[in-house]
């Protein structure tokens, strides 16, 4: 039995010239999970009525200088930025969480990966806690599988800030084996703690290298990343979306 929640949520996902998967990220959003998503153009100033905000992975302005860092200035992050503050929901994925941490949104920064190669496959993750908007439907400690694809995805705090971080219960997302353990063998980057996706202190606002969005559809796999999606859209409607109707808002 299929069912949508009683309030449709309305996503905006923000396009820089260079993403490449935010067809994948309104795919995921509006033809499987049923929602309202629309693509966001970097040169807009308004964010209407939206729910929450994506800023998708790619390659935002060809990633010179380093990436994110011209993205930063677009017009439109001025406007997310300013949807944070007052308590928006803001999900960054891949070069979307560089973006975040360009903004300040996020602390920390992503440098090239420990082995100076970009990195495309499927990695395990432990999920470092279930109390927060974008992960209520997981549970504690729970593996997930989730591709990655990335040259720049290595996380870096200096230790003052990384001790900070990790005593504010910050990082949500760590690199693990498949029995869970953060091992160095199971870090694809060098990310300092293992670290795949953080939060900022408020809560609302998260950055992750891997891609859920390439793992909603049941056809491509055990559909782990669903749960990012679900979790936002039980935090907004405070309905638990089991399953819906594809299609409702695809584009």
């Amino acid at each position: 039995m299929t069912r949508v929640t009683d309030r449709v949520t309305r996503w905006g996902v923000v396009v820089f010239p260079g993403s490449n998967c935010d067809k994948d990220a309104l795919d995921a959003v509006g033809r499987i999970l049923g929602q309202q998503a629309r693509a966001i153009w970097h040169r807009t100033q308004q964010l209407d009525d939206l729910d929450v905000v994506l800023l998708p992975g790619g390659f935002s302005h060809g990633d010179y200088l380093r990436a994110g860092a011209i993205a930063r200035f677009a017009p439109v992050m001025d406007k997310v930025i300013d949807f944070a503050r007052n308590g928006g929901l803001v999900i960054g994925i891949c070069n979307g969480f560089q973006v975040l941490t360009e903004t300040g949104l996020l602390p920390g920064a992503l440098m090239r990966n420990a082995g100076l190669r970009f990195i495309c496959r499927e990695v395990s993750l432990r999920v470092e806690r279930n109390d927060t908007f974008f992960t209520r439907r997981y549970r504690d400690r729970q593996v997930i599988n989730i591709p990655i694809a990335h040259n720049e995805g290595s996380f870096y705090l200096p230790p003052d800030q990384l001790q900070e971080l990790e005593a504010n219960r910050q990082v949500v997302f760590r690199y693990c084996d498949a029995d869970g353990n953060a091992t160095p063998e199971a870090n694809p980057n060098g990310s300092l703690n293992n670290i795949a996706g953080i939060i900022n202190r408020e809560g609302n606002v998260l950055g992750m290298m891997p891609h859920p969005e390439r793992r909603t559809d049941p056809i491509l796999g055990v559909p782990d990343g669903a749960g990012v999606f679900r979790s936002i859209i039980n935090s907004i409607t405070g309905n638990r979306l089991e399953s819906v109707t594809p299609g409702r808002f695809g584009r």
